[in-house]
């Protein structure tokens, strides 16, 4: 009875210690996540953004993604959640090993779950402590996720978790020796025969019930005094991140970047005070509470680091190690921007001031060495600087936002990345050379190249037929051809522009082009931080497109483009700055004649096709089946490249990373190209002028150094489809309205069946 005593006080009062410390690491934290810029955005709609965290968190839809770590860690996450009621438990057990949860502590359900959630917690734990192990980077270098985490605090709680779900396991068996638990073998498949082997000593029982606290409350202890350790604060951090994700319908931060902000509101550039406003992130603190989170929340999985493209091809770029550098910056300033400290973009000291408290001097003696030398750290700077992101880092990023698709916990990392751009860009002026080149051409001339705008039908000439060019009334015109700036001046992306007029005047569909009228959507412009030069463009452009489609309604004023980037900025910026229309790509509408038989490829291009899938076209907008379903028509054979779908390895072009040298590493697209030429290809299609660009300077350069065949060429999915149909047609004994083309419709597909 005395141990008994004795063994129930030591629980209680480390209880009362541990939970001490947790609950206000808790508070601490939350404090400092409050110190992010305001963002009302993030709250509601209630029950969508709801329904969301649920679904992602009970079916693990994102964790998924990755299914060889999936099952495992939906194991562990319900053995934390529901096995936090067998933890409370142990505090009765330890006083009386004959204690249970009154009503369902001897429900034979509950006697099952409770035996799963034990053995699904010991098995889970030692297999995602086994996948760390075999992917160590001891073993794959750089080609390990985990380069860069850290693999104490993992292993610390995975061995917590291993533990915890071996003293549920031992608690129960122990009760089954001593005669104090019976229960059918269904329920107790494991502690049952278990139990036939320990001694029936009920003393045992509150032993391993103090164990399985005590390994809680050392989790408890250690994870409230380290607020980094996102491998043990996601299990709660995770639900709010969910929640509180930029989408409020479930997607992922991708499409649309989000909208320069301050102060919480969208900024408005023409009233915009720079005395005031934040432009971009310049600080940590300029960070919403939002980025604030994120970056508490990281997992150091690893996830995005595997498939960024420049962390594969030798880049210093990991969108990983972007945030928890970011965290650690952030955390470790916090208790200097806790005390009002504050710099001015200058670097001098505006918040903690005499004249701002009377408690001043007590304000600055409450702030350690270290947060003060934290607090004079760049947000952006080399090695030099001593900054938190190298420049190197900031500007590998192609935007291709597959560390955003990947990301378990929804951490927005390519908004974080292009806010530090913005501010580079406006504020300190501080970017690539070559970027300089494209701001200037695209604000004098409108377009990347700094060609004439009076050149920008020049890839008409030629053609059998007259296109329409805009001239102040729409007329019968169904849609308005986007040529974009690629389609219109680069000689390869003409072969694209000229295919689909083509196509369009083939199947008989009315269309205008706005000639010398159109200029660069701004994408590049905005991607590289240069929001003030996508405005002007973007408005531009409103302006222009409002008065081709003054007369059609809301439903009717359709746009269809070839080039991806174009695509995205017209669908899901242009909103933001008052332009809606209805966007299509140029896969989409083709396939949409070639459905309703409007276009009929009645030649096969008999020959082998791998697919590369725009980052901007597939996992921005999620456009997958339409360009494969183009390939299939024109009678091609797809062999998909291993990397391909939401998946896609980037081409390089992404975040106008095409106006700049590439430097370090592999190139990105030559190493896409080689994954390509892995399945032996023809040819290499895609549906995006800018990887058309890249993956053929790519073909090139292999070609030249002889890994690859002369015959071997990019074209767009487009091309494949003329060929067929042109070839189709010089073919006039074929009985064109016999043959079957395209892929069938899902209700045509029901109908055969």
């Amino acid at each position: 009875m005395t141990l008994q005593l004795v063994l129930g006080l030591v629980a209680v009062a480390v209880s009362v210690v541990a939970w001490g410390v947790f609950v206000a690491g808790v508070m601490k934290q939350i404090k400092i996540i409050r110190l992010g810029q305001p963002d009302g955005t993030r709250f509601g709609p209630f029950v969508p953004r709801m329904k969301t965290m649920i679904v992602e968190f009970v079916a693990h839809t994102r964790m998924a993604k990755f299914r060889s770590v999936a099952p495992w860690h939906w194991m562990v996450m319900w053995g934390f959640l529901i096995g936090s009621a067998v933890l409370f438990e142990a505090y009765g057990e330890v006083f009386d090993p004959h204690f249970h949860w009154p009503i369902i502590g001897t429900w034979s359900v509950w006697l099952l779950l409770v035996e799963l959630l034990g053995l699904g917690t010991v098995v889970g734990g030692v297999a995602l402590a086994v996948i760390r192990q075999r992917n160590h980077p001891r073993r794959a270098d750089r080609v390990s996720r985990f380069q860069g985490s850290d693999f104490k605090s993992a292993y610390f709680v995975e061995a917590v978790v291993v533990i915890e779900g071996v003293g549920i396991l031992m608690v129960k068996a122990f009760k089954q020796s001593s005669g104090l638990e019976s229960a059918p073998l269904w329920t107790s498949f494991v502690t049952q025969p278990l139990a036939q082997i320990l001694p029936s000593t009920p003393i045992w029982v509150s032993v391993m019930a103090l164990v399985k606290l005590l390994s809680g409350m050392i989790w408890l202890v250690v994870v409230g005094r380290n607020l980094t350790m996102g491998v043990a604060w996601h299990r709660f951090s995770a639900f709010f991140n969910i929640y509180f994700k930029r989408e409020d319908d479930g997607g992922v931060a991708l499409g649309a970047l989000k909208p320069m902000m301050s102060g919480g509101k969208v900024l408005d550039l023409e009233e915009a005070d720079p005395d005031k406003d934040v432009f971009g992130v310049g600080k940590v603190e300029d960070f919403s509470w939002k980025g604030w989170l994120d970056f508490s929340t990281c997992t150091e999985c690893g996830r995005c680091q595997s498939q960024c493209p420049a962390w594969n091809t030798a880049k210093p770029l990991s969108p990983k190690l972007v945030i928890t550098q970011l965290r650690d910056h952030a955390y470790a300033k916090a208790p200097y921007l806790l005390a009002g400290g504050s710099r001015d973009m200058a670097g001098d000291e505006v918040g903690l001031t005499e004249d701002k408290y009377e408690d001043y001097k007590k304000r600055l003696e409450s702030i350690d060495v270290l947060a003060m030398a934290e607090s004079e750290r760049p947000l952006v700077g080399g090695p030099d600087e001593l900054g938190v992101i190298d420049p190197e880092v900031l500007w590998s990023c192609t935007t291709c936002g597959a560390c955003v698709e990947q990301c378990p916990v929804d951490i927005e990392h390519v908004d974080h990345i292009v806010d530090m751009r913005r501010y580079q860009v406006l504020i300190e002026s501080n970017f690539p050379t070559e970027l300089g080149g494209m701001f200037k051409n695209l604000e004098n001339k409108g377009n990347p190249w700094g060609q004439n705008s009076k050149d920008r039908l020049a890839w008409t000439e030629g053609l059998e037929f007259e296109v329409p060019v805009f001239d102040g009334d729409l007329g019968d015109a169904e849609y308005l051809f986007w040529v974009g700036c690629a389609g219109a001046f680069e000689d390869r992306a003409k072969k694209t522009t000229r295919a689909v007029a083509e196509l369009l005047h083939t199947a008989d569909v009315k269309y205008t082009v706005l000639g010398p009228e159109e200029t660069c959507t701004g994408d590049p412009a905005r991607r590289a931080g240069n929001e003030f030069l996508f405005q002007m463009l973007a408005q531009q452009n409103v302006e222009v497109l409002n008065s081709v489609f003054e007369d059609r309604p809301a439903g009717q004023r359709k746009i269809v483009v070839t080039c991806a980037h174009c695509f995205n900025t017209l669908a899901n910026e242009y909103p933001q700055v008052g332009g809606t229309y209805e966007v299509v790509h140029h896969t989409q509408l083709l396939n949409k004649l070639v459905r309703e038989r409007r276009l009929v490829p009645v030649a096969p291009v008999t020959e082998d096709v791998t697919y590369h899938d725009p980052c901007y076209l597939g996992r921005h907008n999620k456009i997958y089946e339409a360009p494969r379903e183009l390939i299939g028509a024109s009678g091609a054979k797809l062999r998909e490249m291993p990397r391909h779908e939401e998946r896609s390895m980037c081409c390089g072009a992404g975040g106008a990373r095409m106006w700049m040298e590439e430097r370090i590493g592999k190139r990105i697209n030559v190493d896409r190209v080689d994954e390509a030429l892995s399945t032996a290809p023809s040819k290499i299609a895609t549906g995006c002028p800018f990887c058309r660009v890249m993956l053929t300077d790519g073909v090139t350069a292999r070609q030249s150094d002889g890994q690859a065949g002369a015959h071997v060429e990019v074209v767009d999915v487009a091309q494949m489809l003329l060929e067929s149909v042109k070839r189709g047609a010089e073919k006039a004994d074929t009985p064109t309205d016999e043959v079957p083309t395209g892929t069938p419709l899902p209700d045509e597909d029901k109908a055969k069946a």
